[in-house]
C-alpha cells in the first residue's frame, strides 16, 4: 500500500485534513490544528512504513503506532477509517459524543487500532519505550536463524507539549541508555502551544537534548512526503539508538486566517474558516466527511494487512515445527495466558518476615515458571527486592535479561511497565509507596486502559522509621484506593502476599498495586494460598468467642495488632472479631450477603491502619489512623507515639462500645 503518485498522495493528505476538520466542527469541540499540520507525516508513515492489519488489529507482530499528542485524536480516527479498521464515517460523525468509538482523546478500550489511551502529554512517549523494550526482548529470546518471528517497530507522533513534560526526559534518557533502535518518534515541531508561541516557555535545543540522551536526531520538512521519507529511512538505518525525526510543520496548515497560530490549536475553525480552508486545500464543501473513491482505494490496507498476517502465520508454523518448545512458550504470551499449573509455584510462609522479603521469594518462585514475568525498580532493587533471582539485567548488550534497572525514573518506569504489559509481557515496577506520587498518572492510566500492570511498592507506613516523614506514606493508600479499577492490595503477611501476586497475574483488565512492609510481620493468615479468603478482599481472620460486639478491621502490619487487641478484649469479656482487609477493591466486588457476613450491620467496627483515616468511615465507626505527617525515629517508637498499640486499640474499641 504505497501511493507513488504525488497528486494522489496530496489528495489523501487533504482528505485526512478534511475529515479532521469536519469531525471537530460537527462536535463543536476538539483540536483541528495538529491533524491539519501533521497529516503529511502521518500519511507517509501509515502509507509507506506501518506494518499492520485492519482486520487483525491485535496481530502480534504489527508495528505499534502511538499518537502521544492525543488531543489531535481526529488524526488517528481519520487514518483508522481510511485504512479499513472498524470505524465508519458515522463513527467519525460521533466524535466526542458519549460512548462513541471516537472519544475526545484516544482510548484503547473504545477503538480497534488504538494501542493505548493518550492525551495526558508525555504518556504515549513513555509507554512506547516499554513497547520497544518488549519487542527487543521477545526478538532476542524467541527468534532463531532463518525464523524472524518478532520484528517490528514502535512509532509515535509526539508534540511540543509531550517534550515539555518531565516524563519525556525520564523516558528519553532510558531509551537512549538502552539503545532502542527500533523506536522512531516523529516530532510535530510546530512551535505553538495553547498559550501561543512556544518561545514563551520552551526554547531549549531539542536536537542537542536528545542527542545527549543518545538518540539519533534528524530534521525534515514535515509538509513534504519526500522529506519525511528521507527522515524515516535514515532512522531505520540507526539500529543502535532510538530516533527523533523533527518534522517542521505549521499548525492548522491550510487555514487562511488561523494557520500557524494558537487559535487553531483547541477550537473548531468555525463555518466561515472551514469554507475558506476547504477551498484552499481543494476539498469539496459538500458533503462533509468527504472521501473520494480513489483515496478510499489507495489507503485501504485490508488486503495487504491480511496478506501480512497470513505470511506471518505460515512462518510461525515453520518456526513451531523446528522449535516447538519456544513456539509454545511464545504462543502463551501471544494469547495472554499463563503456563498450566503456574500457581502451584506460589510459596506459603510460617516465619515472621517483612512482606517485601516475602514478595522477593514469591517473585523468585514465579520467575521459574512464568517466562513472561519481568522485574525492576527505580534504583531500589536492594530495598524493594523485585529483581528475579538467577536472571540478568536487560541492557543494550543483553536483550534477554528479565530484570530492569529503571534508574531514579519512577514515572517513566510505571509507563514503561504499562507498555510492556500492553505488549503481552508481565512486568513488575517497584519503588517506595511514598513515590507513587511520582508515577500516579501512569498508574491511573493503567486502570483506565484496563492494563493489568503489577506495581510493587514497599516501605508502606511510618514503620519504615528513621527516614522520616519525607519517606513515610500517610495519605497514599487512600489516594490509590480512589482510582477506579485499581486493586490496591496491602497484605498482612507472606501468605496474603502470595495471594496478591496470584490475583495480579490472573487479572485480565485490572492493574494491581501491592503495598509491602519494611518491618517484619508474623504469619497470621491461612497457609493455603491457592484457596485463600484474601482473594475476596476482606475475610474473617479470627472469629469472636460468641456473637461479636465489635469488629476490628486491619490491613498490612496492623492485622497482627488487631489480633493482639482481640485477646485483651476477649479477656475483658468483649467478644471481638478480627477482619483482614487487604483490598477494598476486591471486597467491593463481592455480593451483599458476603459483605454482610464479614462486616455485619449493627455491630460496632474499628479500623486500624497506619495511614490516613480518609475513606475508612465507609467500613468503620471509629478509626485508629494517622492524619498528620510522620516523624523520624525507630519504628517501634513511632507506632507507640501514634497509637498503634494494643492498649490504644482496646481503648478505642471500648470507648466506641460505651459511647
Amino acid at each position: 500500500m504505497k501511493v507513488a503518485d504525488p497528486v494522489l498522495a496530496e489528495k489523501c493528505i487533504n482528505t485526512i485534513r478534511g475529515l479532521s476538520i469536519d469531525g471537530v466542527q460537527k462536535a463543536n469541540s476538539g483540536h483541528p490544528g495538529l491533524p491539519m499540520g501533521a497529516a503529511p507525516m502521518a500519511f507517509t508513515l501509515w502509507n509507506r512504513y506501518l506494518k499492520h492489519s485492519p482486520k487483525h488489529p491485535k496481530w502480534f507482530d504489527r508495528d505499534r503506532f502511538i499518537l502521544s499528542a492525543g488531543h489531535g485524536s481526529m488524526l488517528i480516527y481519520s487514518l483508522l477509517h481510511l485504512t479499513g479498521y472498524d470505524l465508519s464515517i458515522e463513527d467519525l460523525k460521533q466524535f466526542r459524543q458519549p460512548h462513541s468509538k471516537t472519544p475526545g482523546h484516544p482510548e484503547n478500550t473504545m477503538t480497534a487500532g488504538v494501542e493505548m489511551a493518550t492525551g495526558p502529554l508525555g504518556q504515549g512517549f513513555a509507554h512506547g519505550v516499554g513497547m520497544a523494550i518488549a519487542e527487543a526482548y521477545l526478538a532476542a529470546k524467541y527468534n532463531r536463524p532463518g525464523h524472524e518471528i518478532i520484528n517490528h517497530y514502535t512509532y509515535a507522533i509526539v508534540s511540543d507539549g509531550d517534550l515539555m513534560e518531565g516524563i519525556s526526559s525520564e523516558a528519553g534518557s532510558m531509551a537512549g541508555h538502552l539503545a532502542l533502535g527500533k523506536m522512531i518518534y516523529l516530532y510535530d515541531d510546530n512551535g505553538i502551544s495553547i498559550d501561543g508561541s512556544t518561545s514563551v516557555a520552551f526554547t531549549e535545543d531539542v536536537e542537542q537534548r536528545f542527542q545527549a540522551f543518545g538518540w539519533h536526531v534528524v530534521e525534515v520538512d514535515g509538509h513534504s512526503v519526500d522529506s519525511v521519507i528521507e527522515g524515516i529511512d535514515e532512522a531505520q538505518r540507526m539500529y543502535d539508538r532510538p530516533s527523533l525525526v523533527m518534522c517542521k510543520t505549521t499548525i492548522g496548515y491550510g487555514s487562511p486566517n488561523k494557520a500557524g497560530s494558537a487559535k487553531v490549536h483547541g477550537a473548531p475553525l468555525g463555518p466561515d474558516e472551514v469554507k475558506l480552508t476547504k477551498e484552499a486545500l481543494g476539498i469539496p464543501l459538500e458533503p462533509t466527511f468527504y472521501v473520494a473513491e480513489d483515496v478510499a482505494e489507495a489507503m485501504d490496507a485490508t488486503v495487504s494487512g491480511t496478506d501480512l498476517v497470513a505470511d506471518w502465520e505460515t512462518r510461525f508454523a515453520a518456526y513451531a515445527a523446528e522449535y516447538p518448545a519456544e513456539a509454545a512458550e511464545l504462543q502463551l504470551i501471544i494469547d495472554g495466558k499463563l503456563p498450566a499449573g503456574w500457581e502451584q509455584a506460589l510459596p506459603s510462609f510460617t516465619e515472621s518476615i517483612a512482606t517485601r522479603k516475602n514478595g522477593e521469594a514469591v517473585l523468585a518462585a514465579l520467575g521459574k515458571v512464568v517466562p513472561s514475568l519481568m522485574g525492576g525498580s527505580a534504583d531500589l532493587a536492594e530495598s524493594t527486592f523485585t529483581h528475579i533471582h538467577g536472571e540478568s539485567s536487560f541492557q543494550k548488550n543483553n536483550r534477554t535479561g528479565r530484570n530492569f534497572n529503571f534508574g531514579v525514573r519512577e514515572h517513566a518506569m510505571a509507563a514503561a511497565c504499562n507498555g510492556l504489559q500492553l505488549h503481552g509481557l508481565k512486568a513488575v515496577a517497584s519503588s517506595f509507596v511514598q513515590f507513587t506520587d511520582y508515577c500516579r498518572p501512569s498508574i491511573r492510566l493503567a486502570a483506565l486502559m484496563e492494563c493489568p500492570s503489577l506495581f510493587v511498592f514497599t516501605h508502606d507506613s511510618i514503620g519504615l522509621g528513621e527516614d522520616g516523614p519525607t519517606h513515610q506514606p500517610v495519605e497514599h493508600l487512600a489516594a490509590m484506593r480512589v482510582i477506579p479499577n485499581l486493586n490496591t492490595f496491602r497484605p498482612a503477611d507472606g501468605n496474603e502476599t502470595s495471594v496478591g501476586y496470584k490475583v495480579a497475574l490472573e487479572s485480565q483488565h485490572t492493574p494491581t498495586l501491592l503495598i509491602l512492609s519494611r518491618q517484619n510481620l508474623p504469619a497470621v493468615s491461612p497457609s493455603d494460598v491457592l484457596n485463600h479468603p484474601a482473594e475476596r478482599g476482606a475475610y474473617v481472620l479470627s472469629e469472636a468467642s460468641t456473637d461479636a460486639k465489635v469488629v476490628l478491621i486491619g490491613t498490612g502490619s496492623e492485622v497482627a495488632l488487631c489480633l493482639g487487641a482481640q485477646k485483651e478484649l476477649e479477656a475483658a469479656g468483649v467478644p471481638t472479631r478480627v477482619v483482614s482487609m487487604p483490598s477494598h477493591f476486591l471486597f467491593e466486588k463481592q455480593d451483599a450477603a458476603y459483605k454482610q457476613s464479614v462486616l455485619p450491620k449493627g455491630v460496632k467496627k474499628v479500623s486500624v491502619e497506619a495511614g490516613t483515616s480518609f475513606g475508612w468511615a465507609k467500613y468503620s465507626d471509629a478509626q485508629v489512623a494517622i492524619d498528620t505527617f510522620g516523624v523520624s525515629g525507630p519504628a517501634p517508637a513511632l507506632f507507640e507515639e501514634f497509637g498503634f498499640t494494643v492498649p490504644n486499640v482496646v481503648k478505642v474499641a471500648q470507648e466506641l462500645l460505651n459511647a
